[in-house]
């Protein structure tokens, strides 16, 4: 018999890691520490309980990046897929389930497996003995255990207030208005001096906008955040703005050493930056632009900034406690710790946003001890599938800038804009006739998903194994 791989903590990529384990026929052993411990949001003692909705978002894998998530982890028997499909309500196109019917039928299942053993105990230190573990913790890890964690990692900032700017689509920006540039056409390391896209304002403009964000509908800290400081001072662009109507011109949307191309004589009364996000150059996120707007408020009010009238975002903004590590620069890429290769992390505190998300980490995360385990050849998910995507965004996607801060990292849920570029992007119809707009769009999301089930498909047939070399 194998020696079982250790999972801290039972929620969605603990129990997901666990069910990846046992089925390739290694004992796993699932530590969770409710209710022996509890926290200040769970409810019940089921394993992988939904903490807030009920919805895994969409289930189109035809032309939604979360609903292709959906289809490959049906393909590779994942319990929590299987479950919320057994659970499922009705939500139209999307994916929602009866939360305790859901959470009960997978804390059945783990219960139920003769290789999985379930502990109900707080873990605070990693002991020695275990030579395979799995830490899926998520937000809520323990304080005693992010002690440890940031014992081993050596990171100062684990648990803060995540400051989270809103992302676009590179090619839903404007760039009749907007245009690259740096300030002063400065080039840093590994830049251009044409590093940010700028969209300028006039007085009016700027005014308007500062109007808008002041009255806009802000959503609130739950109980258990209040007391926790924001992260490095970062303040939500809105508490700026009231701080001040000129305080958003002198800081993040200062206009200072740029002149606008498109009309070199008018200075623009301010300006908002963005900058590359990830090493593909599909995403782009607003400098500074940290928020507690309501996610409609958002889209509303950024809209109104010049070039970004028709802006699609991978990710709008937030800022809420949170608990994840900067894992371009702790994790290899089957997600162990270099400091501690014994040690892998799934879910939430790798750096992933969504229910759907934080499994699918836990999915990787067990087949790759299990296959560890058994002695087998790693092989990566590509890039190019919905789990290889995510993946790549997780273990070394992300663009560290000079600027921006220490920890530039931020969390992600899995978007298109992850995904490497089509070789050709479809540009005719079946009928022969040229693209546009939205038929255009569309059909390159089509694309995407066609190849990524594709490629699933052939990775599948390598073999069982499925991770690095």
């Amino acid at each position: 018999m194998h020696r079982p791989v250790h999972i801290v903590g039972g929620g969605l990529a603990g129990s997901e890691a666990a069910w990846q384990v046992a089925r390739r026929g290694v004992p796993a052993v699932v530590h969770e520490m409710r209710p022996i411990c509890p926290t200040e949001v769970h409810k019940t003692d089921s394993l992988a309980e939904l903490v807030c909705s009920n919805s895994f978002r969409s289930d189109d894998a035809r032309t939604n990046a979360v609903g292709l998530l959906h289809a490959e982890m049906r393909r590779l028997d994942s319990l929590v897929m299987r479950m919320a499909d057994a659970n499922q309500v009705p939500a139209g196109g999307a994916l929602a389930v009866d939360r305790d019917g859901f959470s009960g039928a997978i804390t059945e299942a783990l219960t139920a497996h003769p290789l999985i053993e379930i502990r109900r105990e707080e873990v605070a230190t990693i002991p020695d003995d275990w030579n395979s573990a799995i830490l899926a913790t998520g937000p809520l890890t323990s304080p005693a255990l992010a002690e440890t964690i940031r014992a081993i990692t050596g990171e100062t900032a684990l648990a803060f207030f995540d400051a989270i700017a809103p992302i676009v689509y590179r090619e839903t920006i404007d760039m009749t208005v907007a245009w690259f540039q740096s300030r002063y056409d400065k080039a840093g390391p590994g830049g251009s001096g044409a590093d940010y896209i700028n969209c300028p304002l006039t007085r009016d403009q700027y005014h308007a906008f500062i109007d808008a964000l002041i009255s806009a509908e802000k959503t609130s800290f739950h109980e258990w955040e209040a007391s926790t400081p924001y992260f490095d001072g970062c303040l939500p662009i809105e508490v700026m703005a009231e701080r001040g109507r000129e305080t958003l011109r002198h800081g993040p949307m200062k206009p200072f050493g740029l002149t606008n191309p498109h009309n070199p004589a008018a200075k623009p009364y301010a300006v908002v930056q963005l900058r590359q996000d990830n090493k593909l150059g599909t995403l782009f996120n607003i400098v500074g632009f940290q928020t507690k707007l309501k996610h409609g408020e958002q889209v509303r009010v950024f809209r109104s900034i010049p070039g970004l009238e028709k802006a699609e975002f991978a990710r709008l903004g937030g800022l809420h406690r949170n608990t994840f590590l900067n894992s371009p620069k702790l994790l290899d890429q089957t997600l162990r710790l270099t400091a501690m290769p014994r040690l892998r992390f799934a879910g939430q505190i790798t750096g992933c946003e969504g229910y759907v998300e934080s499994a699918a980490m836990g999915l990787l995360a067990g087949r790759f001890a299990a296959a560890e385990r058994l002695g087998e050849t790693v092989i990566l998910p590509p890039p190019t599938t919905g789990h290889g995507a995510l993946l790549g965004h997780i273990t070394g996607g992300h663009v560290e800038t000079i600027d921006a801060g220490p920890r530039s990292f931020q969390p992600m849920n899995v978007n298109f804009g992850l995904f490497p570029l089509l070789t050709q992007s479809p540009n005719r119809g079946a009928d022969g006739k040229r693209l546009r707009g939205a038929e255009k769009t569309m059909a390159r999301k089509r694309a995407l998903t066609t190849r990524a089930l594709d490629d699933l498909e052939r990775w599948l047939g390598l073999g069982p194994a499925v991770a690095a070399e």
